[in-house]
């Protein structure tokens, strides 16, 4: 029995959402001025974000070892900060709320395979990280997720179901444990 023939794989019309040299061009850029920038420079980061199509609000904070694929794809919400080595990967649309936190090495992947289907085709996800959420350290998050407003994600977690707004969420797979009480 065959599962995937990788051979009739094909990339759909338009998938990228840009052309090959906007696409191309963008990861230059990011390989080198955006990676390359001094740790203080996050204006410079969240311009060079916005010139490639990104929605990025007032006042954010991104390292520059952050990688995003499609800056296109991508809505980052005022006061947001997106740490060292978090991979943002826009194969869909990926929104960050306001005052949201994605720490370091944590992975949002909006895309997949159909692995039902021989060519395995390629999907785009919309994940949704609403405001004032916590994604901490080393988070899988998986396609077509939400988190909730204030939600906060333990360390190394792995999210396969949407989270509620206002919990603190742990586990692989993540499971909410308990309400978010503020002091």
């Amino acid at each position: 029995m065959k599962y995937q023939d990788l051979s009739k794989f094909t990339t759909p019309p338009n998938f990228r959402q840009a052309s090959v040299i906007k696409v191309q061009l963008w990861w230059l850029v990011q390989a080198s001025l955006f990676k390359w920038s001094p740790q203080f420079a996050y204006g410079f980061r969240s311009a060079l974000l916005r010139l490639f199509g990104a929605k990025v609000g007032k006042n954010t904070v991104i390292r520059p070892s952050a990688t995003f694929t499609y800056p296109w794809n991508i809505t980052i919400g005022d006061y947001a900060w997106i740490g060292d080595d978090v991979v943002v990967y826009s194969l869909g649309p990926i929104s960050i709320g306001a005052h949201a936190v994605v720490s370091q090495r944590s992975y949002l992947c909006a895309g997949d395979h159909d692995y039902t289907k021989i060519d395995f085709p390629i999907r785009g996800h919309r994940i949704v990280i609403e405001d004032q959420a916590w994604v901490a350290t080393d988070v899988y998050i998986a396609p077509g997720i939400t988190i909730g407003q204030g939600a906060v994600i333990g360390a190394r977690s792995s999210v396969f179901k949407d989270m509620p707004s206002g919990y603190v969420c742990i586990g692989s797979p993540c499971k909410p444990i308990k309400q978010r009480e503020m002091k």
